[in-house]
């Protein structure tokens, strides 16, 4: 049986990536980054160790004792522990850092990927096993946007598009053709939470992939922490690029954003 590594960060995502690559014939050994991961993705793969997110050395080894030669990477890992002592990095990782052009995620996860294949193993595009999950065309739900809310996806797909090529973030929140958030280092929750208390009701949140997207990390995702920012702060729409962003727990999310009349596309602009 081939097995695959999974490193897991925060979120439903690793879980879910597990499931497809048992179905396809896989068994799945996981580094849980701890404080990251959650307990319950030992029930979801056939074994796990768990490691601290910043011993990059160890976590590797752990890997390669295993015999893991392809791993794949799910679940958020913020980079926004680097700046709030919330992890201590070991001697590999500290080497990392020090060698990076800048603290962009593509320069982070590239310099990581290439420590990866320096030891023997190769990292596999995360969407290689979450292609059940890829938002789909259209109006997934009861709610459609309006004609104006349809244009404030327009905008902000535009402009997060930009935002993604400067490796600045994903999502934007947008109301009235006016941009009120563009996520930075905080997250997609947090900036929709922040862009949402300024639009007040009625905000459009729009997420996409980098117009260079490496499919082997940072593929964009929602699921129910998604919605539950968004309805706290009373957004409307969820616009997610077509085939390109990851939906979490599609049925359920639907099923409650139809009950606060929120509404989820996938979307792609005419050329």
């Amino acid at each position: 049986m081939k097995k695959l590594g999974l490193i897991a960060g925060y979120g439903e995502l690793p879980s879910a990536v597990a499931a497809e690559a048992r179905a396809k014939g896989y068994s799945v050994f996981a580094v849980g980054l701890e404080p990251l991961a959650d307990r319950s993705l030992a029930s979801a793969v056939d074994e796990v160790k768990w490691i601290n997110v910043g011993k990059l050395g160890l976590i590797i080894d752990t890997l390669k004792k295993a015999g893991v030669a392809e791993a794949v990477l799910a679940g958020k890992v913020p980079k926004s522990l680097l700046y709030k002592s919330k992890i201590t990095p070991d001697l590999r990782a500290v080497k990392v850092l020090f060698s990076l052009k800048d603290r962009t995620d593509d320069s982070i996860m590239l310099a990581i990927t290439g420590e990866l294949a320096r030891d023997g193993i190769t990292l596999l595009n995360t969407t290689d096993f979450s292609v059940r999950l890829l938002a789909p065309d259209g109006v997934l739900g009861k709610h459609a946007p309006s004609k104006n809310e349809w244009k404030d996806i327009d905008f902000g797909f535009r402009i997060a598009k930009e935002m993604g090529r400067l490796d600045i973030g994903q999502t934007v929140v947008v109301k009235d053709m006016a941009v009120m958030a563009v996520e930075a280092i905080e997250g997609t929750d947090e900036a929709i939470r922040r862009g949402g208390k300024l639009a007040g009701a009625g905000a459009v949140v729009i997420k996409v992939s980098k117009p260079r997207q490496d499919l082997r990390f940072d593929v964009p995702a929602v699921g129910m922490e998604t919605l539950a920012a968004m309805i706290e702060v009373r957004a409307r729409v969820l616009a997610v690029e077509r085939g390109k962003s990851i939906i979490l727990n599609r049925k359920e999310m639907l099923k409650k954003a139809d009950k606060y009349d929120i509404g989820i596309v996938g979307y792609q602009p005419k050329q």
